[in-house]
Order: C-alpha cells, then sequence, then structure tokens
C-alpha cells in the first residue's frame, strides 16, 4: 500500500550482532535473518543499512 517513493524504517536489523553469527540459531535471530534476505531479494525497493545501534534500514518503494 506504499506509494512509488515511500520510504520504510526498520530498526534493529542488526539485532544486537547476533545476525552475522551463523552458529546462532535462537528462533528470534534466525526469523531476522529471514526478514532481512527477503528485503534484500525485492527488487521493488532501494534498501540502504545504516550500522548504527542495533542497526537502521531505509527501504524506498521504487
Amino acid at each position: 500500500m506504499l506509494q512509488t517513493g515511500g520510504l520504510f524504517l526498520i530498526d534493529n536489523v542488526l539485532w544486537s550482532g547476533k545476525l552475522s553469527d551463523e552458529i546462532n540459531s535462537e528462533e528470534h535471530t534466525v526469523a531476522s535473518r529471514e526478514f532481512n534476505r527477503k528485503w534484500h531479494q525485492d527488487d521493488r525497493i532501494d534498501l540502504s543499512l545504516l550500522p548504527v545501534a542495533d542497526g537502521l534500514t531505509l527501504a524506498r518503494k521504487r
């Protein structure tokens, strides 16, 4: 429902660095990895990740 040029802001996308630890299989960590993968693969949006605190993703609808 987001209009073209609209912006999503998604907080805590780095999950305290847990996402980079492939051994970590906690439910929330795995869900966050999958969430990030889906956004990364979506060709309807442009993404930018700001590595501040727990990470902030900016997703702009093309």
